[in-house]
């Protein structure tokens, strides 16, 4: 059921306490991708109750430039602060990897993103051998997973492909059958050939089409390699975080999940149900 459209200020609500552990996560993303990481929160972390906002009045970020992207980010930021979440959820690439420095510095709570989960379990599935990343056209130009893979290991080179029509056989449903295997493997034949030994979806779409992208690079190697869902890698590092701060939810039931958006095309649930793995319940039109 959608909601009608309802402006919302981050002046509205008060923060929530920093030892409000049963406040709410705060996740958002240019757009619905990001429920990729919502629906690996909901598996690792279920007690936790959920806000997502996705901006898709203003989907893409991938193609805009670093201010517009930062920009942008604090304005869903500041939404969700503003409803009172105990820390916030960068489920979009393009935002970790040009907006996520100076979100910790402008905003006054935790702030968590993709990349760096992702490439740190990208160098534990490469075992000292190249990272391969596939990514939106921005977040490979970036270059934010090779410092992120750096940081972590002097040895591990990254390799990285831009595979943007991965994104819309994602939205599209094309998740099986040859129009995906062929252009998955067109991606895919560069980072094999180049000898990386793991491949990191490094877009929240990607890990619909996680099967494909298994299938043709265990071809194209000639033996099975290592697929890392940055989604799952990011609902881990989110509950470490959470764990080590005694900052999880105490609560016996499931968490709720609240779904808001700053515009609602023609095929929202249909697209929002495929990312989220799960009927959808209210979502809520806002204004940024």
């Amino acid at each position: 059921m959608v909601a009608p459209p309802h402006a919302s200020s981050a002046s509205a609500q008060q923060p929530p306490s920093r030892l409000d552990r049963e406040a709410p996560l705060g996740v958002f993303d240019s757009g619905l991708g990001g429920l990729t990481v919502v629906r690996a929160l909901r598996a690792r972390c279920p007690s936790e109750d959920i806000i997502y906002l996705g901006d898709t009045a203003r989907v893409p970020y991938g193609t805009r430039s670093g201010e517009t992207v930062v920009r942008y980010a604090l304005g869903c930021a500041r939404m969700l602060l503003g409803r009172g979440v105990k820390a916030i959820v960068v489920a979009c690439n393009t935002v970790s990897a040009v907006a996520l420095e100076m979100m910790r510095v402008e905003l006054d709570l935790p702030v968590l993103g993709v990349i760096v989960p992702g490439a740190r379990a990208g160098v534990a599935a490469a075992r000292g051998g190249a990272v391969g990343v596939l990514g939106t056209t921005g977040t490979i130009s970036s270059g934010a997973y090779p410092r992120a893979v750096a940081s972590l290991s002097t040895r591990a080179e990254v390799i990285g492909q831009a595979a943007p029509l991965l994104v819309s056989l994602a939205e599209e449903g094309w998740l099986e059958g040859e129009v995906p295997r062929l252009v998955s493997r067109r991606y895919l034949e560069p980072v094999i050939r180049a000898g990386a030994k793991c491949v990191v979806l490094g877009c929240t779409h990607y890990p619909l089409l996680q099967g494909v992208i298994e299938a043709e690079a265990a071809d194209l190697a000639g033996a099975p390699v290592p697929v890392v869902d940055s989604a799952r890698a990011t609902a881990e590092d989110v509950a470490n975080f959470l764990e080590e701060r005694d900052q999880g939810s105490r609560r016996t039931r499931r968490g709720s999940l609240e779904l808001l958006v700053t515009d609602l095309p023609k095929s929202f649930t249909a697209v929002a149900e495929r990312f989220l793995g799960e009927p959808l319940g209210d979502v809520r039109q806002v204004d940024l």
